[in-house]
């Protein structure tokens, strides 16, 4: 009797492995993380194996204009969902606005996307009392862009190249003065300038 308890045991174990093992490498880059092998909190972003289409889903900018990624193809582009109830979102505003004067604006921009659901009404006086009222940012109160990015953990950040695609993620904070974030951007410039017309 004990041969077979230890037999189920053992086979419990073993198809829980493989069930996991499938689980894990079910979405590129989903695997957690040697933290042993993190340095810098760039070192989170997952570059993907191979780009992803991303539909054009509509977010809105201050004047309240519709807006979707088509508009900036020809464009490498950093999407960084954020919230003002967010503390570690709000720590890399300041950031991110030094991170996007780095880069030459017609190959490279960051698109901060606030999901406050007042959006604007919130969002604008909440900037304003952090000495950042010229920060500029985009609108995604009903969250839509739901539909292409998972947004149960903010902040997060999903770069696209040229084509629109998603090449890049990471759902957590990041240092963004932190040069290492600045080559990893400049290798997708430099691997989207040399693919062929």
């Amino acid at each position: 009797m004990n041969v077979k308890l230890v037999s189920a045991f053992v086979l419990t174990l073993l198809l829980s492995s493989i069930a996991h093992i499938n689980t894990a490498s079910a979405y590129p880059g989903m695997q957690k993380k040697d933290s042993n092998q993190v340095q810098s909190s760039v070192d989170l972003i997952n570059v993907l194996p191979k780009s992803y289409p991303i539909d054009a889903v509509p977010f809105k900018d201050a004047a309240g204009k519709a807006m979707d990624f088509s508009q900036y193809r020809g464009q490498v582009v950093m999407v960084n969902m954020w919230a003002t109830w967010c503390p570690p979102c709000v720590r890399e505003l300041p950031a991110l606005d030094r991170f996007k004067a780095k880069f030459d604006p017609k190959q490279f921009t960051v698109l901060p996307v606030s999901i406050d659901l007042d959006g604007k009404d919130k969002v604008e006086p909440f900037l304003k009392s952090l000495g950042m009222e010229n920060f500029e940012t985009y609108y995604d109160p009903k969250q839509k862009l739901g539909q292409v990015f998972p947004l149960d953990t903010i902040p997060a950040t999903f770069i696209l190249n040229k084509e629109g695609e998603l090449v890049a993620f990471v759902r957590t904070f990041v240092d963004w003065d932190d040069a290492k974030a600045v080559d990893l951007i400049n290798s997708f410039i430099d691997k989207e300038s040399t693919k062929a017309p």
